[in-house]
């Protein structure tokens, strides 16, 4: 089937290239490199937890320019302009050793991951639009679901590849001069450059879709940040916990004493669940036009975030990581969902820009407090073995996490619909 005469679904699928693309290998790959990294180059687990950071800096400054790119060109452009330049960027970051360049590169692919998701997200909006157009409102917060949901499979190729191209590596080992994890970062960019050229034939149908529907709401009373304060707050909060979660959670296991396998399994798992969450929460997105949505999910992801820090079984762990990945991309779906609910579509890109940037200052908070947490903790727990005072650390680093989604879950729920739709 041409992508041109796909249907919304058809063509949701084929654009959650770009969330796998800008958060699911961009983003949340990092954690399966950390370890090798941390080890190799003598990190702090702060500074491990500032190239998470960087990379949300660099997404908060991407989000904040993309309104204006996207004025100047268009979201279809915008994005596989992104997507270009994420995949350079993740190829660069094997190619340095030193802290400064790499926070540098992960700041850079930051910024370009942010041009790909919010571009993405105004493109998933009409595709919602033109399914409850077509007839076909119960499809609409499917269609969100299923873009987010993109991030999952980028998830679990980088469980599928980044641990079986790194078990078995020992200390200081190198291959034709270059750490492993410098190879993992190659390999991945290639992935994300492949995803980029599946990407091109969607997203020209994509933008003839939405030239085509250009006549359709014009004219909205402008995004106010006023209007949406709860809203914005409660996904502040959930870029501050979900991201000391993926970043720290994989070293977790790895102190834990986790094998190569056991990751594997662990993150391929969060990634599937990923994938299942659209189905999942599209009903929840489609009912509520308040932040109920938001606070019905970051009260989940809380509890999955805590459920380490209680517990070090198996299945536990297990748990905690298929609820957490079954739940938290549709945290940032209901945000679109809220966004077009209450505001004119002429409005969006501000809109769904305004909750990336808040999202995104959060994530610069969260990283860099759970591996100060971390650090602090385990040098002032000189009784136990380094991995238990590391994994015991990490531990309560994650009880800050949960903390965090849970406040978020509050002050979602004091959102309320706007009086009118646009």
């Amino acid at each position: 089937m041409e992508p041109r005469q796909a249907s919304p679904l058809t063509l949701a699928i084929l654009l959650s290239l770009a969330a796998a693309v800008s958060l699911g290998i961009t983003r949340f790959a990092y954690g399966l490199l950390l370890p090798p990294m941390r080890a190799d180059l003598g990190w702090t687990y702060t500074l491990a937890g500032s190239m998470n950071t960087a990379n949300a800096f660099g997404y908060f400054v991407g989000a904040l320019c993309t309104p204006a790119l996207m004025r100047r060109w268009d979201a279809a452009r915008v994005l596989l302009v992104g997507a270009s330049l994420a995949s350079f960027f993740m190829g660069a970051s094997g190619f340095f050793t030193d802290s400064t360049m790499l926070l540098t590169q992960r700041a850079l692919a930051g910024a370009a991951s942010a041009l790909v998701f919010v571009s993405g997200g105004v493109l998933a909006a009409k595709l919602a639009v033109r399914a409850s157009s077509a007839g076909q409102t119960q499809q609409s917060g499917l269609v969100l679901g299923i873009y987010y949901g993109g991030s999952g499979f980028g998830i679990l190729l980088s469980a599928l590849v980044v641990p079986v191209l790194l078990a078995g590596a020992a200390p200081g080992e190198r291959w034709h001069g270059y750490a492993p994890w410098a190879w993992a970062w190659w390999v991945l960019a290639i992935l994300c450059a492949l995803a980029t050229l599946a990407l091109v034939r969607p997203v020209s149908a994509l933008r003839s879709l939405v030239a085509q529907g250009s006549t359709v709401a014009r004219h909205g009373r402008g995004f106010r940040y006023r209007d949406l304060t709860f809203g914005l707050a409660g996904y502040g909060c959930f870029g501050v916990g979900y991201i000391g979660y993926m970043t720290f959670v994989i070293a977790l296991l790895r102190e834990q004493g986790a094998s190569t396998v056991a990751v594997t399994v662990f993150y391929s798992l969060l990634g599937v669940a990923c994938m299942a969450s659209s189905r999942i929460w599209a009903g929840l997105l489609d009912r509520h036009r308040s932040g109920r949505a938001l606070a019905t999910l970051n009260a989940l992801l809380a509890a999955a975030c805590v459920l380490p820090a209680l517990s070090s079984e198996w299945p536990v762990l297990l748990l905690s990581g298929v609820v957490f990945g079954g739940v938290f991309l549709s945290v940032v779906a209901s945000t679109t969902a809220l966004v077009r609910h209450n505001l004119a579509p002429v409005d969006w890109p501000e809109g769904i820009a305004a909750f990336t940037t808040v999202f995104a200052a959060g994530q610069i908070v969260g990283p860099v407090v759970v591996g100060w947490i971390v650090d602090a903790f385990a040098s002032s727990s000189p009784t136990l073995s380094a991995s238990a005072d590391h994994a015991a650390a990490l531990s309560r680093g994650l009880v800050f996490s949960a903390i965090a989604l849970a406040l978020g879950a509050l002050l979602a729920s004091r959102q309320r619909a706007l009086s009118a739709a646009m």
